[in-house]
């Protein structure tokens, strides 16, 4: 598909169309397309200058605000994506304790770099093998076979699992990353006390807990899953929300981790790192969020908009799924009640989902393939109910 323009909740493409868009870009558009006060700040601050290998005022007022909102925000770095801001924790987590392997989940998507391009995708649901020592295949050609030892995976939601495998193998592990909800595989909500137990865990054996806020960053609270959770991570990656769709991410996290960084002990660099634009797009958009205040609504439209979806296929006999918090959720076709963990998934259909998904796109409603849906600070209630009646 090509698109010349969007604006609001709706996304234009070459032949005219209009869609009404629940993509957002895969997440980034939280203010929905072409927010007035992104676009002005960004043009503003570009005619000053682009980039100046230094620091600039906006780069420090954007610091400022993010080590004000974000619970483990002591000390951060800005980066490109959340791919390269992954990388830099598991640097500092390594150089801090000594220690090679992290520990990860099933699933859960850090980025397309190797080490982290396993255990996202799998031939079948058995060929994943037992829960405690899990087979990995890796996402991709030319992903080098080497890069799966740097790792130890784990299905998610199990603390019972990570506590076994710690007290045998604590001695390796440098980090746990984790997303704080599961959202590039079912939308999934952690089980009561999970991150709790996490977090206890890499207290007690000296561990990075490292929370991928990606997608969570912004969309669940000003202060990301960390805060809505109540549990602080000791380094967090945010990204996509954070940027209304620049290239910018961060890696933010307590000064006993990020201090290395600080004095220059971890190398952190990029030659396009804090630009103008992609800083003042940043603080744009979380003083947007900050003055307007929308989660409420965003929860209350997102759940209005998942208890529509399970009433339309309730009243079509359809198996649907609908899973999450309501800022984001996910559709998949299955006859379990709740998906727990990336095992779970591989019982969707993906078949008629797909057909739903292009069903959905003839009638101009715009979603994710995966069945992955996002709701944004544009989005109306009769955005919420078109969407609603033409599902059914």
């Amino acid at each position: 598909m090509f698109y010349t323009h969007g604006k609001g909740s709706h996304l234009f493409d070459v032949d005219g169309n209009d869609y009404l868009d629940f993509t957002l870009s895969q997440g980034p558009l939280i203010l929905g397309h072409s927010h007035p006060h992104v676009l002005k700040s960004v043009n503003e601050y570009s005619e000053l200058g682009q980039l100046y290998a230094g620091q600039h005022i906006k780069e420090i007022e954007l610091a400022e605000k993010i080590n004000k909102l974000i619970p483990s925000a002591e000390l951060m770095r800005f980066c490109l994506d959340g791919s390269e801001a992954v990388q830099t924790a598991f640097r500092v987590a390594r150089a801090k304790t000594g220690k090679q392997k992290f520990l990860r989940f099933e699933g859960h998507y850090h980025g397309w770099l190797d080490n982290v391009a396993w255990g996202i995708s799998t031939p079948s649901a058995e060929a994943l093998g037992s829960r405690e020592n899990p087979n990995v295949y890796p996402w991709s050609a030319g992903i080098p076979d080497h890069s799966k030892d740097e790792f130890i995976i784990l299905p998610w939601n199990d603390i019972e699992l990570v506590k076994k495998t710690l007290a045998e193998r604590h001695t390796e592990i440098a980090a746990i990353i984790t997303e704080p909800i599961m959202c590039n595989n079912g939308c999934i909500m952690p089980e009561e006390g999970f991150h709790a137990g996490l977090r206890s865990l890499c207290d007690q054996y000296g561990i990075a807990l490292i929370f991928d806020e990606v997608i969570t960053g912004f969309r669940m609270s000003l202060g990301g899953s960390q805060q809505y959770f109540g549990i602080t991570p000791d380094m967090s990656i945010f990204a996509k929300a954070m940027g209304s769709g620049y290239p910018i991410s961060a890696i933010v996290g307590k000064r006993e981790w990020m201090g290395l960084i600080e004095e220059a002990k971890v190398i952190h660099a990029g030659t396009m790192n804090s630009s103008n634009p992609t800083i003042a797009a940043a603080l744009a958009t979380i003083e947007v969020l900050e003055q307007e205040n929308p989660y409420e609504r965003m929860f209350r439209l997102g759940n209005k908009l998942i208890n529509g979806l399970r009433e339309a296929a309730t009243g079509n006999n359809h198996n649907l799924l609908v899973q999450g918090p309501g800022p984001m959720f996910n559709i998949g076709f299955t006859d379990l009640k709740k998906v727990k963990d990336y095992r779970d998934t591989l019982t969707y259909d993906k078949a008629k989902l797909g057909k739903f998904i292009a069903a959905m796109h003839d009638e101009r409603i715009r979603i994710i393939g995966r069945g992955l849906w996002y709701i944004s600070t544009a989005h109306t209630e009769a955005d919420i109910d078109h969407a609603i009646a033409v599902s059914k």
